[in-house]
C-alpha cells in the first residue's frame, strides 16, 4: 500500500528532529527552574534567555519584547484583552477585528464585549482580503486595539498589514496580527512594521505543541491575563516551560533559514496541485483564488459533495485533509470564515482545505492530483449529481 499522505500542516507539523535533539537534555540534566539562584537554575536561566534572543532575533525585535506562551491561543487572548483591559478606564471603549480571524482572537473579542468594549468587526472582500474602507469606517479616537491576521489559517489569504498597522497607529490604537500562519512563510520584521504585538505558534513550525510566543513592543499597555508571578516581566506569570521555549527557538531559527526556498517549494506544488484539480474538475471553487496567499493552503469546494464525507474518503485512502480550521472540527456549521467571503452554504460546507508543508513531495501531489477527482466522481454518483 502506498504510504499516506499528510495535506494538514495548517493544523500542525511534525517536529523537526533537531528541535528534538536541543529540547532532549532539559528533560533529563538541565532540569532546573530558571527562577532558583543555584547552578541548575541558573543553567536553566541562561538557556531560556538565549532562547528568548534566538526567538527576538527571528522577529526582528529586542529581546525584552519577547513573551513565551503555551500556543496562538493563549497569546491572541493577551494580546486583545491585555491592551482592552489596560485602556478601557482611558476612554478607549472599542475593539476592531476582521470576520474572518481565528476563533481564539474573535472569542477573546467577544469576551472584551461581554466585559463592555464596543465590537467593531470590520468586512472582508470575496477573496478573503479586509476591505479597507470598512476598516477605516471602524477606526476612531475610542478604538483601543485593531486586531487583524497576516495569514488567513482557512484559506490563505495575506492581508496588507503595514498598511493597516498604519492606518491603526494614526488613529491612535494598538495593533496586533495573528501571525501564527504567517511566520517561516511571510518575511516578518518587528522593525519596520508597525505592528505592537504578534502571536507565534511552535507546532506550526516544527515545535512541538504547548509552546509558542508573542511580540509585545516596548510601551504597549497589556494587562496579564493570570497572576501569581513576575515571570516575563509580569506580562505571562508561572514557571518557564525551558525545554519547549528552546524546542521554539531552534524550530525558528530553522523556519527563518530556509523560508526563501521553502516558499518556492510550497507554492510551486500548491500551484501544480490547483491546476491538476481545476483541469480536471471545472467547476470546482478555490476560495481566495484571486488574492495574493501564503504558499501552503488550498481550499477548495466541489458542487454536489460535502466535506465530512470526502475527507473520510481521502482519510480512507491514504490522504490527511481538514475542512478548515482543525479548531472547528466537528462542528454542524460552515466555515465562518467562508460565510464572511459570501461562500453560498452549499458550496461552504463542501470546502476542503489542502495544507502542504515539510513532509509534502511532488510525488505527493501527482498521487492527490490523480485520486481527488476519482472520489468526486464517486461522491456524486452517490448524491445523484451529474458532473
Amino acid at each position: 500500500m502506498p504510504a499516506p499522505i499528510y495535506l494538514d500542516h495548517a493544523a500542525t507539523t511534525p517536529v523537526h528532529p533537531e528541535v528534538v535533539d536541543v529540547m532532549a537534555p532539559f528533560f533529563g540534566a538541565r532540569f532546573g527552574n530558571p527562577s532558583s539562584g543555584h547552578r541548575w537554575g541558573r543553567e536553566a536561566r541562561v538557556a531560556l534567555d538565549e532562547a528568548r534572543e534566538r526567538v527576538a532575533a527571528c522577529l526582528g525585535a529586542h529581546t525584552d519584547e519577547v513573551c513565551f506562551t503555551s500556543g496562538g491561543t493563549e497569546g491572541d487572548n493577551l494580546a486583545v484583552l491585555g491592551p482592552w483591559r489596560a485602556l478601557r478606564s482611558r476612554g478607549k471603549r472599542a475593539v476592531v477585528a476582521s470576520r474572518i480571524e481565528h476563533k481564539a482572537v474573535l472569542a477573546a473579542v467577544h469576551q472584551a464585549a461581554h466585559e463592555g468594549a464596543e465590537e467593531r468587526l470590520v468586512e472582508v472582500t470575496p477573496d478573503g482580503v479586509v476591505d479597507e474602507a470598512s476598516y477605516v469606517a471602524a477606526l476612531g479616537p475610542d478604538v483601543a486595539l485593531c486586531s487583524i491576521m497576516w495569514v488567513n489559517n482557512e484559506i490563505g489569504s495575506v492581508q496588507p498589514i503595514a498598511r493597516l498597522a498604519q492606518q491603526a497607529k494614526a488613529a491612535d490604537a494598538i495593533f496586533h496580527t495573528d501571525g501564527v500562519q504567517a511566520f517561516g512563510k511571510i518575511p516578518i520584521d518587528a522593525a519596520s512594521t508597525p505592528f505592537d504585538l504578534l502571536t507565534v505558534s511552535g507546532h506550526k513550525i516544527g515545535a512541538p505543541k504547548g509552546i509558542g510566543a508573542i511580540f509585545v513592543r516596548r510601551g504597549t499597555p497589556l494587562e496579564p491575563l493570570l497572576h501569581g508571578g513576575e515571570q516575563d516581566r509580569g506580562r505571562r506569570p508561572g514557571t518557564e516551560n525551558v525545554a519547549f521555549a528552546v524546542g521554539l527557538a531552534r524550530a525558528a531559527e530553522l523556519a527563518v533559514e530556509h523560508m526563501t526556498t521553502e516558499v518556492v517549494r510550497l507554492r510551486s506544488m500548491r500551484d501544480a496541485l490547483q491546476a491538476a484539480l481545476l483541469e480536471r474538475i471545472p467547476d470546482a471553487v478555490v476560495h481566495g483564488r484571486n488574492a495574493i496567499r501564503a504558499p501552503h493552503i488550498l481550499n477548495l469546494s466541489v458542487p454536489g459533495t460535502d466535506s465530512e464525507s470526502l475527507l473520510m474518503a481521502l482519510d480512507l485512502s491514504g490522504v490527511a485533509c481538514s475542512s478548515g480550521s482543525a479548531c472547528q472540527t466537528g462542528s454542524v456549521d460552515p466555515s465562518h470564515v467562508l460565510a464572511a467571503l459570501g461562500v453560498p452554504r452549499d458550496l461552504a460546507i463542501a470546502a476542503v482545505r489542502m495544507s502542504l508543508g515539510s513532509m509534502t513531495t511532488p510525488e505527493c501531489i501527482e498521487r492527490v492530483a490523480k485520486l481527488f477527482p476519482a472520489l468526486i466522481t464517486k461522491a456524486r454518483r452517490l448524491s445523484g449529481v451529474v458532473a
